[in-house]
């Protein structure tokens, strides 16, 4: 977003007009020129959103074509307090891959976005229908039907300048991070092996990655993306199953971005 500012120059004969006026006036300061110091014409902090207002920003259903939307359930999202790292300038980075809040926000909500091609959508071949195909043709087959992206959605809002603050701490931990860290999530271990930024023009302001990461000898990447839209930020993080099997890039899940920016307006 660009904001053009325009100058006003004064001529030289509106400054002698003000110079005059001034003259006139006796040296007494009007109620005009109190407001014009600031005294009385400073705008209070900014608010956060409530958590009722969130839950309806939020996206729904209704709002994503040929997507499932819910509530995610205890076992689709991190529990705060259940993510940990080994260095600390990199737990923003992990908070926000694991859908957990940046900061301290006053309200959240959050939404479990599931999109499956129509190849995923006919679900796994039958056993039938695999001993017709090949080994190589029953492999794709099998990971077709897994073919499902998933995305966390959140909603934080924070009161007065959070968000912004929020965001600065985020964009500066992708960039400390860049090339790793070990973190721990619900008792597991796994190395973020990287924090690739990538571009995204969304909101007042964003910041995006492509997070690689590795448990157990098998590796995933996760597409994560934080943008601001006044107190509020909304986050996004993003895997494809079958890409994770196969060790194929994927792109950001762009249709739920845009639905969720569009309701925060």
């Amino acid at each position: 977003m660009r904001v053009a500012i325009r100058r006003t120059v004064l001529t030289a004969s509106a400054v002698s007009f003000a110079l005059l006026a001034t003259a006139c006036g006796g040296g007494e300061s009007s109620d005009e020129d109190k407001k014009a110091k600031g005294g009385a014409s400073e705008k209070p902090p900014a608010k956060a959103l409530s958590a009722d207002k969130l839950e309806k920003l939020v996206v729904t259903k209704d709002d994503l074509k040929d997507h499932e939307v819910k509530k995610p359930g205890k076992d689709e999202a991190f529990e705060p307090g259940s993510v940990s790292v080994e260095k600390a300038e990199c737990k923003p980075v992990a908070q926000a891959l694991s859908a957990l809040p940046a900061g301290d926000p006053a309200a959240t909500a959050q939404r479990l976005v599931v999109h499956k091609t129509k190849a995923a959508e006919k679900g796994m071949p039958s056993v039938e229908e695999l001993g017709k195909m090949t080994e190589k043709e029953a492999e794709e087959a099998t990971l077709d039907s897994l073919d499902i992206t998933k995305t966390l959605t959140s909603l934080w809002s924070y009161d007065a300048d959070g968000a912004e603050q929020a965001l600065a701490t985020l964009r500066k931990a992708g960039k400390k991070c860049a090339g790793g860290f070990t973190m721990t999530a619900d008792g597991e271990k796994q190395q973020v092996t990287k924090v690739t930024e990538e571009k995204v023009s969304v909101g007042e302001d964003a910041v995006a990655w492509t997070v690689g990461t590795e448990q157990d000898g098998s590796a995933a990447d996760t597409k994560v993306v934080v943008f601001r839209q006044g107190t509020t930020l909304a986050a996004f993080s993003s895997f494809n199953i079958a890409s994770v099997s196969r060790g194929e890039g994927y792109k950001q899940p762009t249709a739920v971005i845009d639905a969720q920016e569009a309701k925060l307006g």
